[in-house]
């Protein structure tokens, strides 16, 4: 479009618009069929003390939308180097993805939403709008966050995340129906949930349960594995007197 402005060491594969008043510095490969709306700044000099000025990397993958005034940093020397965000991401206006981050496929984040250097995010994962996540926050595949909150603990997948503080809001089951998990998995889902948030046992004797009595699956391992993993500790369940899904 007229104005854009793409800055050297910038490569963008066949299909990609770039529309007017864009600005995209490298080092910065977008690959194909991607939409960069007017005044999104992609690959710009991330928003970081220890930056100084060293070449580091940003990688888009495939089918993106990238709307109005969205930012998009470069990863750090300190912070290994790369920023990259996978396929079929939707970011809405305004909202903002800082140095080191790795952003999976299908993710959208709606508008406002600011994510902090070195955040995870899992396949399918949704923010809703006007959301903070803290610095090396993550996110799984295929969790819910609820506009307005403050993400400052680990979001294991499959799971809303509601409330202030940020807290355990039930299984994401309508997220999980739209993608084609059957009523089987996601009960499946919801009773490892219940013995992690609803049974009274700390996280180790939880998941020592879980591992013991519930049958394996990818996604069973993928839950224990994920909290087990987590540097900054997971959401808590909100208080007593929470009424458990059906």
């Amino acid at each position: 479009g007229p104005y854009a402005i793409i800055n050297e060491n910038v490569r963008i594969d066949a299909g990609s618009k770039i529309a007017g008043h864009a600005v995209i510095s490298g080092p910065t490969t977008i690959g194909k069929n991607n939409t960069v709306a007017s005044f999104a700044t992609v690959g710009g000099d991330p928003q970081d003390l220890k930056y100084k000025g060293e070449n580091s990397i940003t990688e888009i993958g495939d089918n993106n939308t990238i709307r109005e005034y969205v930012t998009i940093n470069p990863g750090t020397t300190g912070g290994g180097g790369l920023t990259k965000i996978g396929n079929n991401c939707l970011f809405m206006v305004s909202s903002h993805i800082a140095h080191d981050c790795i952003i999976g496929n299908n993710c959208i984040l709606s508008n406002s939403v600011q994510i902090a250097g070195h955040v995870t995010l899992g396949d399918y994962a949704w923010i809703a709008g006007v959301s903070a996540v803290h610095q090396f926050v993550n996110i799984g595949q295929h969790a819910y966050i609820a506009g307005g909150s403050l993400v400052s603990k680990d979001v294991p997948p499959y799971i809303k995340a509601v409330r202030n503080p940020l807290s355990y809001g039930g299984v994401n089951s309508v997220g999980l129906k739209r993608r084609g998990f059957d009523l089987e998995k996601i009960n499946h889902i919801l009773d490892i949930y219940r013995y992690i948030f609803n049974k009274g046992m700390n996280t180790t004797q939880a998941l020592e349960f879980i591992e013991e009595e519930i049958p394996a699956t990818d996604e069973r391992d993928e839950i224990v594995t994920f909290i087990r993993d987590s540097g900054r500790g997971v959401i808590k369940r909100f208080g007593k007197g929470v009424v458990e899904e059906d």
